[in-house]
């Protein structure tokens, strides 16, 4: 049976990531919409915390957090062509969209925890005022969805699976038409 914890336990774990400030862990950390655990609360909360630090890294393009969230032999399994594998790729990827789009941010709306595993429904927003490959942004809104789906492992997120509305994200950059 799932169960949602009350938001209190959402915003506690927000708060307890160590970061390079309190300050910046309570502004760069998106707090979960809904949370549903499948088992124990305890023994879930390493993996929240794993995938809410993981989710600060999108939201904000802080590095810190990446490192902290990623194990050490931290491997993509839906890697694009061109991304290196491990921490590298994350870290190549923000910083890319973060010159197309410089006020990125990331909203966890839905984490769901079951065993080491930890799904989570992120939703993107920003303005299209940077370059992206050889196109200049105009100030156009970028508003799209994403979905991962973490193995956790000692505290750490070990592999992902990613998805994303590429083709809604592509149309708002004005590089696909409608």
């Amino acid at each position: 049976m799932w169960k949602t914890p009350a938001i209190a336990f959402a915003t506690s774990l927000t708060l307890s990531v160590s970061g390079p400030s309190d300050a910046a862990v309570a502004s760069d950390q998106p707090v979960a919409r809904h949370i549903a655990i499948a088992g124990d609360e305890a023994a879930a909360a390493p993996l929240i915390e794993a995938a809410l630090t993981y989710a600060a890294f999108w939201n904000s393009g802080d590095e810190s957090f990446a490192r902290r969230a990623l194990a050490s032999g931290f491997i993509d399994r839906t890697l694009p062509a061109g991304r290196p594998q491990g921490l590298a790729g994350p870290l190549q990827a923000s910083k890319a969209f973060r010159t197309a789009v410089p006020d990125l941010s990331a909203e966890v709306v839905d984490l769901v925890v079951a065993g080491d595993r930890v799904s989570v429904r992120l939703h993107f927003r920003g303005h299209f005022t940077g370059q992206f490959g050889t196109v200049q942004g105009a100030g156009q809104a970028v508003d799209f969805a994403a979905f991962d789906l973490y193995r956790v492992e000692d505290g750490r997120i070990a592999e992902n699976w990613h998805l994303e509305d590429n083709l809604t994200l592509m149309q708002q950059l004005g590089l696909v038409k409608h």
